[in-house]
């Protein structure tokens, strides 16, 4: 195995889910990492046509509240991030998104380097046809810092509480979204996130 793909291979091994869907994804992601190197993606938007995804969630500690990006292409209200590059540790990737779509340092110890929550998803919008196998890291972010969005990739850029997203038309965000607010509560030290 890729020691690149192993690197993913145990990130994915050490998850927790929080539910059966996560389950389920880890023991399917598990199964394909077993089984191929070809988890980055080598050519847009589609091949291979499963790959690595990070998303990074900048979360406020102080009320809860994530930040998500109206994203042009998909046209929900995602995390941001985007591929893994070949041989990239899924954190820098998260890492490098942070500071590429949103002007944000996301070093040490602001990013953990340990995805939260596992996902496998058909994309929608204009990149419609593969598979995103994405790893969701959680970045301390704060409301008042500044931000330069790329508009080139997104309408708006904004912080969400916990009881908006709820209480939001489901169908405008990923479709894992709640899944993770649900996880990132339960999370040690997640009092503050209610």
């Amino acid at each position: 195995m890729r020691s690149s793909v192993a690197v993913v291979h145990e990130l994915v091994s050490q998850l927790q889910p929080v539910d059966e869907t996560e389950a389920a994804h880890r023991s399917q992601v598990l199964w394909w990492l077993s089984r191929t190197d070809d988890v980055f993606r080598r050519v847009k938007p589609t091949v291979p046509p499963q790959h690595l995804v990070s998303y990074v969630v900048p979360v406020d500690a102080a009320d809860g509240s994530i930040l998500l990006v109206d994203h042009v292409n998909a046209g929900l209200w995602l995390p941001p991030g985007g591929h893994v590059e070949v041989d990239e540790h899924p954190a820098r990737t998260a890492q490098r998104e942070a500071h590429e779509e949103l002007g944000l340092t996301a070093a040490d110890p602001e990013l953990d380097q340990r995805p939260m929550f596992l996902t496998v998803t058909e994309t929608v919008g204009m990149d419609a046809g593969h598979t995103d196998v994405s790893l969701w890291f959680v970045l301390d972010g704060r409301r008042e810092q500044a931000l330069s969005p790329d508009h080139g990739e997104f309408h708006r850029v904004r912080w969400w509480a916990p009881a908006e997203l709820r209480a939001a038309d489901p169908s405008r965000f990923d479709p894992h979204l709640l899944r993770f607010l649900d996880k990132l509560e339960r999370s040690p030290g997640s009092s503050e996130f209610s």
